[in-house]
């Protein structure tokens, strides 16, 4: 079935008084509503991101939060339930609204504070913040107190986040203080338990042990060749009764008396007895034999023979290389007990030295991190890191910004359109009867040799042009009131435009702003 235009727009100019109805009465409603809004000033002020002043190549901030994120937590922190009720009541938002439920107050406030963030670039943005209200002054006095908030926020939380890494850090840096003097002191601990079986000695130990042993086959040596000469002067003593001295065998006061015996013998050959060189030497000779009685005399008074004073110096060297074998012996002993015992203590050793080691690398970090969030927190603190300021107050606006009613007399008459045409589509919809000689084709199935065009009668015209009479008459009588109170009320009083007192009438509101 082809498009016919010039049918449907015979069908819209015959419903075109319905359709004019429509729209004008939906225009209508909306002006209505739009002038019956209570009108919302709304305040804004400008808040800057700025970057750090100082760049992070020479000093950085410990606070690694981006903007969006320190906006988004102070956003949260000024939209909670103690700081909205708290702003109501300073600026008595609450008027009129005492009895209503905390719930309610806060839907009151949350819904007229407005904070944009816009996408950041490289950290830096403008943030604009706005309260609406009834009054512009009421608006520019919230909107600059939630701006102060936002900037006591912001500093709060970055010097806080500041703070808190500079006390871990201090924190951080006494726990690994004392932990590495808690360390050092295990080492020197075990270090003065096991001094003589430490591994930096070993070689040290293995030198000692191998000279201890040579010393000790030598003292084996010595030992058993006494031993030997002691059994052989015993043989030969009990064999011959006799013992084969040496001068080494003599004491120095013996050789001396035998040396002075001679030389008497040889005096007295050539000088007289009475001679004093003569009697010098005798005197002499019986100095020394008075001297080697006294060290020949027994405990009882006897003398002792060559061959006893032989054997006791022969047994008292083998009593002192027996002491001295001892030693050695003992000394070894000790030596390989601390040798088997090294590869252990180097192992304990090594755990403790290198548990040592982390916790010095982990105190080295622990200090340049301290150094590093000292200056992030006296970044901080001077405000020299990321900041918001304000570039822009907020000052009482000298138009309303809610409602608009240019846009909701717009949005009436484009749903009065569109309700017409929906209007217009149901009746075609629902009208089922034969208009055209398509449709007659289309009911009977077969093409009609002739048609007679409409021919309407007296009656039917006059009764569409009551209906259309009706029809606008219905329409006027519902918005004609509808006009003269909006013109009554937001533009001028009816009484000043009859003529009437001034004091007959009531003033105009001061919220009639033009947009």
């Amino acid at each position: 079935m082809t498009f016919d235009l010039r049918f449907y727009l015979s069908q819209i100019l015959r419903r075109l008084p319905i359709i004019l109805a429509i729209i004008f009465t939906t225009t209508m409603a909306g002006i209505l509503y739009a002038v019956s809004l209570p009108p919302v000033f709304r305040a804004e002020s400008r808040l800057l991101i700025e970057n750090a002043q100082i760049p992070d190549e020479l000093a950085a901030s410990t606070v690694r939060s981006t903007a969006d994120e320190i906006l988004l937590s102070i956003q949260q922190r000024i939209l909670t339930r103690e700081n909205l009720l708290a702003i109501g009541e300073r600026h008595n938002l609450f008027a009129g609204a005492e009895g209503a439920s905390q719930e309610a107050k806060l839907e009151m406030i949350g819904s007229r504070i407005a904070i944009y963030m816009p996408t950041t670039q490289g950290n830096t943005g403008v943030v604009t913040v706005s309260f609406g209200a009834s009054e512009p002054e009421l608006s520019a006095s919230v909107t600059n107190e939630i701006a102060d908030q936002i900037l006591q926020w912001n500093t709060e939380l970055r010097t806080k986040a500041s703070g808190s890494t500079l006390d871990f850090f201090e924190q951080e840096v006494r726990r690994l203080t004392d932990e590495l003097a808690q360390q050092n002191a295990k080492i020197l601990e075990f270090e003065q338990q096991n001094r003589d079986a430490l591994p930096e000695s070993l070689e040290y130990r293995r030198t000692r042990q191998a000279s201890q042993q040579e010393r000790l086959l030598q003292v084996d040596r010595e030992l058993a060749a006494l031993r030997d000469r002691r059994d052989r002067l015993t043989e030969l003593y009990d064999q011959t009764g006799a013992l084969v001295t040496s001068g080494t065998d003599q004491t120095p006061e013996q050789a001396r008396l035998e040396e002075a015996r001679q030389q008497l013998a040889s005096a007295l050959v050539v000088l007289s007895p009475t001679n004093p060189r003569v009697r010098a030497l005798q005197n002499e000779v019986a100095a020394l034999e008075e001297a080697v009685k006294a060290q020949l005399g027994a405990s009882g008074g006897g003398q002792l023979s060559a061959f006893e004073v032989q054997m006791l110096d022969i047994d008292g060297q083998i009593t002192f290389l027996a002491e001295q074998k001892k030693l050695l012996e003992e000394d070894l002993r000790k030596l390989e007990s601390s040798i088997e015992a090294t590869p252990s203590n180097s192992i304990r050793l090594a755990e403790l030295q290198s548990d040592y080691e982390t916790l010095r690398v982990q105190y080295e970090e622990a200090v340049a991190s301290l150094s590093e969030a000292r200056m992030g927190d006296r970044i901080e603190v001077t405000d020299r890191g990321q900041r918001i300021t304000v570039i822009e107050k907020a000052v009482p606006p000298a138009f309303r910004a809610e409602p608009n009613r240019k846009r909701i007399t717009i949005a009436s008459f484009g749903a009065g359109v569109i309700l017409s045409g929906a209007l217009l589509l149901m009746l075609e919809i629902l009208n089922q009867t034969v208009r055209r000689p398509s449709e007659l084709v289309k009911a009977l199935g077969a093409a009609p040799f002739g048609t007679v065009g409409y021919l309407p009668g007296a009656p039917a015209t006059g009764v569409r042009r009551s209906y259309n009479g009706v029809i606008l008459l219905a329409v006027l009588a519902i918005n004609i009131p509808i006009i003269l109170l909006v013109v009554h009320l937001y533009v001028t009083p009816l009484g000043s435009l009859l003529g009437l007192a001034p004091d007959a009438t009531a003033e105009a509101p001061a919220a009639a702003q033009t947009e």
